[in-house]
Order: structure tokens, then sequence, then C-alpha cells
């Protein structure tokens, strides 16, 4: 089993390492968001419940609402600011994610590019004389070339689902916190 993955990753040629940076960034990407995007790093229950109640807040000071809520503070008189840095903390939470995209798009293309250069080799290889290519070397010439395209595949898949939970999780706290802001914005007014 090790060796036919082995194989596999010999068979994607040089594009192993676009496609080895690709998986490195989106497994990297996920985790970092993931673990930015916890609900104690961004709105943590306790200070949810004190913005609510219009009580101060008390400890998460490193959290993206207690940032907003100190912002407010600061800028009382200023609802478009606070507004524009809400809008920049939501910003901050994207930070990353959009990477994704790129390589969920780009996985697949890359691998497509080394299926097509294996199977040009693969053709190239055709007998002269009989027109025929030699039927071993032929199977496992193009069972190589298609090995870029599952790597590409493999890494294009979960980086498709990290974005789309993330964008999600981020949607939903952004909705949150348009509500969370109002109330913030009422009690600076008062």
């Amino acid at each position: 089993m090790f060796f036919a993955v082995i194989e596999v990753f010999k068979g994607a040629g040089v594009l192993i390492y676009p496609l080895g940076i690709c998986s490195v960034a989106m497994v990297f990407i996920v985790c970092e968001r993931a673990y930015a995007l916890r609900r104690a790093a961004v709105m943590p229950q306790d200070l949810v419940d004190a913005v609510v109640s219009g009580r101060p807040l008390m400890g998460g000071r490193h959290t993206v609402l207690a940032r907003i809520v100190e912002f407010a503070e600061l800028h009382k008189n200023d609802e478009g600011a606070v507004k524009a840095f809400a809008r920049l903390e939501i910003n901050r939470m994207e930070r990353g994610v959009p990477y994704l995209d790129v390589i969920y798009a780009a996985a697949p293309l890359i691998g497509l590019t080394g299926t097509v250069t294996g199977l040009l080799q693969v053709f190239s290889q055709i007998s002269p004389d009989t027109g025929l290519p030699d039927p071993v070397a032929f199977t496992k010439g193009v069972a190589l070339a298609l090995s870029a395209t599952v790597i590409g595949l493999t890494i294009a898949i979960p980086a498709l689902v990290g974005s789309g939970y993330l964008q999600r999780k981020i949607e939903n706290y952004a909705a949150q916190l348009d509500v969370l802001l109002e109330r913030i914005l009422r009690g600076s007014r008062q």
C-alpha cells in the first residue's frame, strides 16, 4: 500500500511540488482559521450576555466582540466609524479563506496538466513500425499520468469543504455581530 502511494507521487512528476505547496497551504489555512474562529475567540457567551443586558464587560479583551465594544466606547459619537470598524473585524475573520478558493480551483488544473503531459509522453512512445504502443508500458504510463489528477482532486475536495464551512461560520458570526452592534450603538447613544 505504501509503495503504491509512492508510485502515485512519482507519477505526478515535477508537478508534485506545486501540488504539495497547495496541500500544505490548504491544511494550514483550514486549521488556523478553524482555531481562530472558535466561539471563545470571536464572541464568548459571557460577553454576548453582557452586551445584551448592558452590563460592563469582564474578561475576553482579545476577542472580536470585545475589540468592537472597546472601539465603540472610544468613539461614542461616531456611529459610522464603529460600523466600519466592525466590518474590518469581519474582514479580518475572513483572512486566508479566499486562498482556499484559489487552491480548490488550481489543484485539479495542476493535476490535469500532469495528466496531459503524462499522456503526451505515453503516446509519443508508440512504435513507428507497428503504430501500436507496448501494452504494458502504455497501461503503466496512463495509470501514472492520471496520478497527478488524483492528487489534485484529493487536495481540492478538502479545500472546497473547508472553504464552505469557514465561510458559513463567518457569515453566522457577521449576522450575530450585526445584531449585537445595534445594541452596542444604542447603549453608546444613551
